[in-house]
Order: structure tokens, then C-alpha cells, then sequence
């Protein structure tokens, strides 16, 4: 595109001074406050283009291309420019910007169509808090337990991408760590803390142990799947499912004790026998006369239900008075199987088991309100907690949430045992009606 008034003759007057270099000239509407949608690198005095984001006009216009040498923008020459001063200058631009440029000589393929990866993010990120972003205002800010569309990894440290629901009104893409980059920054994040903390006595070989190891497999990152989901907890694949009507998704109710999530759930069984039912246990323990075996419990000997253990049958189980208690995946998928939901309240040591299953759970964290809310909630009950039972259940939530919070689909905070029901039957609903973001090894 080239400029055409005769006003602009200074255009030419300046570019006899690039002697023999091919130049081009190109001119881009960039509205205010709103970025270009370009990145550039410092190649000593150089100004180069590094990055087309895409949505953005640079990308809309077709005339800014990886690689070129931006000489000039509007008659400001750029040549011996910082990259920092280069970006503020932009930030400042808006209206029509004339570049002077001379084109890269690297000819790049022509783009493949790439697929859109979709991903949960399991870490909060602000870019205005991070100094390696290759620009602030491209940088795209989210939290935990948002879905990314991710639509470009040509950059193995910064995707593009849009969050899930700001397609329409975000038309330029943003900026995110690479998984194996934010990897490898948590690790060093961790390491860093770890060399903080005083050595306690006897422990000293231990500390050390354990970081040779950590190192030793951030080496291995990318291989690693195990460690990512293991160790540092950066992106998941998601993919859409949408639940099917004779197979529906168990839902788990988990939280700390006195948060009314047993409540909850006996709750629904009593209001719709015939929609939700609970998994029937198994024990060791002998039959009494008024149980049914197979409604009550399903009665084994301990050496079955050992051997079950053993072969991973058990999403959990424990022992009490010397009896063994657990509830079987083979009992969730009967209840499956029926035709009807199934009310499971566990603990979260069973969360991963459940989620490497096949039963697709979907996962409720039931957590609590404000202290003074607790009290009054479980005073309703007849009970009198302490001050600091009150602050070991919000402690406990955290804890929870923090260790288990990317198994959780969504988050119940139980003000009121009846807005929490009908939020918990809402949630329980939707899943007939839209289809929900489900990792996506479940759909392999």
C-alpha cells in the first residue's frame, strides 16, 4: 500500500538514505489503546518483527511479516531503538501508522491449518507481574480452572490464545507461557523456596536428595507426563463431552467434615429415589440379620477384598473395628448402569483413582462459608464448635483446595444448606443440557 499524497513526499526523501536495501512502505489502522498485535526483537541496532498475534491488525492488514526490519513508523526512525522504548512508542500511536520496512528474506511455508488445542489452566497468571512476557499488553491474564483456547504454538514459550467465552468480544489473541516453559519456572520457583528455608538437623542429606531428583526430572519434562500432573501442575488437554442419557456421570461431592456435603447428598436420594442412588459398599464384616446382601453391603472375606485392594478395584476403603469398608468402582458403574446418577462423598486421596477410572466423575467442591456463618450454621444443628474447630475446618478447605483443586468441576460455597441444594441440583442439571469440559485422555 502506498502512501498517496504528494504531502508525503518526505517518504522518499528518507528512504534514498537506505542506499541499495529493498524497502517497502506499508500503512495499518490501529485503533487506540488497542495493541497492534506484533512483538519485536532487538538484533543488535535492528528492530525485527518476532511475532504476528493473531486477531490483531497486524495480522488482519497481511502487510507485517516475521522477520522484517522496521526502519521507521510515521518518520520516528527506529534503527538503534530498544525493544521497550519501541513498545511504548506504539502503546502511544493509533490512527494510521505508516511503517518503513525492509522485507525478511526468510520464506517461510505457507501456514498449516493448525488445530485449536483447548486446555484447563491450573495456575493463576498475570502478566504485568511477569518480566519475560515479549509484551505486557499481549499478555493474557486468567486463573485457575479457566479453559484456554490455545491457537498457536509456533513459539514453544508463549502459545496464543483466547480464554474460553471472550472469543467475540477479545478479537486479538493473547500471550501464555508454554507448558514445559511455566514448567520449568515453577520448578525453579520451588527450588528457589526450598534453598530459603533453614536446614532443620538430620534432615540435611534428605533436602539434598530430593533437589538432585527435582532436577533430574525437569530435564525430562516433556517426556514426563507423570510429572506434570504429579509435580507441577501447568495445563491440561480438555476436550467437550456431553453426558449420554442412559450414562450419566457419577457426581462427587467432596469437602471438609461439618461442611454439609453428606447432608447434601442424602439430601437427593431421599427427594428423587428413582433419579440418584449411592454405590452399595462392601465390607468384611459379618452380615447382621435385618441387611440384605447386595443392598446394604456386598459381604466378602477379607481375603477378597484384600486381593480386590490389591488389583486397584477400590476408589477408597478403610478399616474399622478391624473390619475393611470401601466402595468399588464395579459398584459405582452398576449404579451407572441402572440408568440412574450416583451420590458419591469421598475423600480426596480417592480422587485420583476415581479420575483415572472410566466412570467420568464430575467433582463438587462443598466448601465453607465465613467463621461466623460456620457457627451459625452448625448451632442450627445443636452444635457449639470451638473458635478454632471453626478455623481447622476453613484451614482444611484450603488445603483441600489448594492439593486437589484441579480435580474439582466446580465449587459450592454452603452459606445456606437451601441455596446450596438447588445450586447443587442446577449444576446436576446442566450436565443433561450442555456439554462439559472433560480432560481428554477420557475421550482416547
Amino acid at each position: 500500500m502506498m502512501p498517496e499524497s504528494a504531502s508525503e513526499d518526505h517518504f522518499y526523501e528518507n528512504i534514498a538514505q537506505y542506499g541499495d536495501e529493498t524497502v517497502k512502505i506499508v500503512r495499518i489502522e490501529k485503533a487506540r489503546d488497542i495493541p497492534l498485535g506484533a512483538t519485536v526483537r532487538n538484533e543488535l541496532d535492528s528492530v525485527i518483527i518476532s511475532r504476528i498475534v493473531k486477531g490483531g491488525a497486524a495480522e488482519k492488514s497481511g502487510l507485517l511479516h516475521e522477520g522484517d526490519e522496521i526502519l521507521e513508523i510515521n518518520g520516528i526512525e527506529i534503527r538503534g531503538k530498544d525493544v521497550n522504548d519501541v513498545f511504548e512508542l506504539l502503546a502511544e500511536m493509533h490512527g494510521t501508522l505508516s511503517f518503513v520496512l525492509i522485507p525478511s528474506q526468510q520464506t517461510k511455508p505457507p501456514p498449516a491449518r493448525e488445530t485449536v488445542v483447548h486446555v484447563k489452566a491450573h495456575f493463576d497468571y498475570d502478566p504485568t507481574d511477569d518480566p519475560y512476557v515479549p509484551c505486557r499488553e499481549l499478555g493474557l491474564s486468567f486463573q485457575k480452572g479457566d479453559i484456554l483456547h490455545i491457537i498457536s504454538q509456533d513459539d514453544p514459550n508463549w502459545w496464543q490464545a483466547y480464554r474460553d467465552g471472550d472469543e467475540d468480544n477479545q478479537p486479538l489473541a493473547g500471550l501464555v507461557p508454554g507448558k514445559s516453559f511455566q514448567q520449568q519456572r515453577e520448578a525453579m520457583k520451588q527450588t528457589i523456596e526450598e534453598d530459603k528455608e533453614p536446614e532443620k538437623s538430620g534432615k540435611l542429606w534428605c533436602a539434598k536428595k530430593n533437589k538432585k531428583k527435582r532436577k533430574k526430572i525437569l530435564y525430562n519434562a516433556n517426556k514426563n507426563d507423570d510429572y506434570d500432573n504429579e509435580e507441577i501442575l501447568t495445563y491440561e488437554e480438555m476436550s467437550l463431552y456431553h453426558q449420554p442419557a442412559n450414562r450419566k456421570r457419577p457426581i462427587v461431592l467432596i469437602g471438609p467434615q461439618n461442611c454439609g456435603q453428606n447432608e447434601l447428598r442424602l439430601r437427593l436420594m431421599n427427594s428423587e429415589a428413582d433419579r440418584f442412588a449411592a454405590a452399595v459398599p462392601h465390607t468384611t464384616r459379618n452380615r447382621r440379620d435385618n441387611e440384605v446382601a447386595g443392598r446394604d453391603y456386598h459381604f466378602v472375606s477379607r481375603q477378597t477384598f484384600e486381593a480386590d485392594i490389591a488389583s486397584g478395584k477400590f476408589i477408597e476403603y478403610g478399616e474399622h473395628e478391624k473390619n475393611l469398608y470401601g466402595t468399588s468402582v464395579d459398584s459405582v458403574r452398576q449404579v451407572i448402569n441402572s440408568g440412574k446418577i450416583c451420590l458419591l462423598t469421598l475423600h480426596t486421596q480417592a480422587l485420583k483413582t476415581l479420575r483415572n477410572s472410566d466412570l467420568k466423575p464430575y467433582i463438587i467442591f462443598i466448601a465453607p462459608p465465613s467463621q461466623e456463618r460456620l457457627r451459625a450454621l452448625l448451632a442450627k444443628e445443636g452444635r457449639n464448635p470451638k473458635p478454632e474447630e471453626l478455623r481447622d475446618i476453613i484451614e482444611k478447605a484450603r488445603e483441600m483446595e489448594q492439593n486437589n483443586g484441579h480435580y474439582f468441576d466446580m465449587a459450592i460455597v454452603n452459606t445456606d444448606p437451601d441455596k446450596a441444594y438447588q445450586e447443587l441440583l442446577r449444576l446436576i442439571n446442566k450436565l443433561d443440557t450442555e456439554p462439559q469440559w472433560v480432560p481428554s485422555s477420557w475421550l482416547r
